[in-house]
């Protein structure tokens, strides 16, 4: 008796939205057990955290604006895996964004007000774009693997970071690793009567961009066949270096308008640990999405509102670990339910005489 792995044919978008969901309530039930170890109901404790952060107007605007520099992140990494490239500097383009909006709000006072938000946008993606490009130039014109240098070059910029909170501009006033909290005209306005903010909008066009360049420019078309061939790209006379500077600029540049939208957002000042792992959740979420630009914005959403839930349960005893925990698993569980729905597996009871019957027929 043998086993026999084929490949599914005509799995449905139904199929696949269907597996997703199944995974999600797999890993909700994994993490139900650890749970458990703490003496408390699960199915409580869910509902707590999707109540808190989706059963209320202020619930999901909170949801959403803790979001923003998730979607940003995403989609960021999300042009980058798209080509094939493993951004995993996320982290360190968003903190670098985060740097560069604050110098904009605290140092440029020659920048007239109303231009002080665009400014730090612009300043917030150069930053990014140029922390991003960094890491992949000896990949463009060297093959050198990108894994490793986007990596370490997070703890560059975090370190960085903390240098600038802890020395040059730290808040004196109040003597904690925090820089000046920036001027009022530097901060987004709110909307609705909520804390959302203008942050959405600029994630929402960053999303629309996106999917317009890949499905209907030449150069998203050349990407994409880079992606999936760079020697046959190089023989096809690509220009493969330019496209690879231009998508990890691009990837690097929406990362680091993440941190423009927790300072000018969230925030209000550049701090310590400012990124707090979105970068690197980013790239979960952009997993997660299958580097769907549309989808990112709806997963980002949900793992927002998981961190906001996760607040409440502390209440109850349930560690805020809980929630990273649970993200992971929906990670996990989601890769290996992808991996079963695309494969399905077969018992050959007469496997030799069948493999006999192939030979005598050919």
């Amino acid at each position: 008796m043998k086993l026999l792995i084929q490949k599914r044919d005509n799995v449905t978008p139904i199929q696949r939205i269907e597996n997703v969901v199944v995974c999600i309530l797999l890993a909700m039930a994994f993490c139900a057990i650890f749970i458990l170890g703490y003496g408390e109901n699960p199915f409580l404790v869910y509902w707590k955290m999707l109540k808190t952060a989706f059963g209320s107007v202020r619930g999901l605007s909170n949801s959403i604006v803790y979001a923003i520099p998730l979607m940003l992140c995403s989609l960021g990494v999300s042009v980058a895996f798209k080509m094939g490239l493993n951004n995993i500097g996320a982290e360190g383009q968003y903190t670098m964004g985060a740097f560069a909006a604050t110098g904009i709000a605290l140092y440029c006072n020659f920048i007239p007000e109303k231009l002080t938000i665009p400014a730090m946008v612009l300043a917030a993606f150069v930053a990014g774009a140029i922390w991003g490009v960094i890491a992949i130039i000896p990949k463009a014109f060297w093959n050198v693997n990108e894994t490793i240098i986007t990596l370490m070059l997070n703890y560059v910029a975090i370190l960085f970071v903390d240098y600038l909170c802890f020395g040059p501009w730290i808040d004196k006033d109040i003597n904690l690793p925090v820089s000046k909290t920036i001027p009022d005209y530097a901060k987004m306005k709110s909307y609705f009567g909520t804390n959302i903010n203008a942050g959405v909008i600029i994630a929402i066009v960053c999303a629309i961009l996106i999917y317009l360049f890949f499905k209907y420019t030449v150069a998203g078309y050349q990407i994409k066949v880079i992606s999936k061939n760079i020697t046959a790209a190089h023989y096809a006379g690509l220009e493969v270096v330019k496209k690879i500077l231009l998508v990890m600029l691009v990837s690097g540049g929406i990362s680091g308008m993440a941190g423009f939208a927790q300072v000018s957002g969230q925030v209000y000042k550049l701090q310590t640990g400012i990124a707090n792992n979105a970068g690197f959740t980013g790239i979960v979420i952009a997993y997660l999405s299958k580097f769907n630009p549309f989808v990112v914005l709806l997963v980002s959403i949900f793992f927002g509102g998981l961190t906001i839930g996760g607040y409440s349960v502390q209440t109850m005893g349930i560690p805020s670990q809980v929630v990273t925990m649970l993200q992971g698993a929906i990670l996990i569980f989601v890769l290996g339910g992808e991996l079963v729905g695309k494969y399905k597996v077969s018992v050959l009871k007469n496997a030799a005489k069948i493999k006999k019957e192939i030979k005598e027929a050919a």
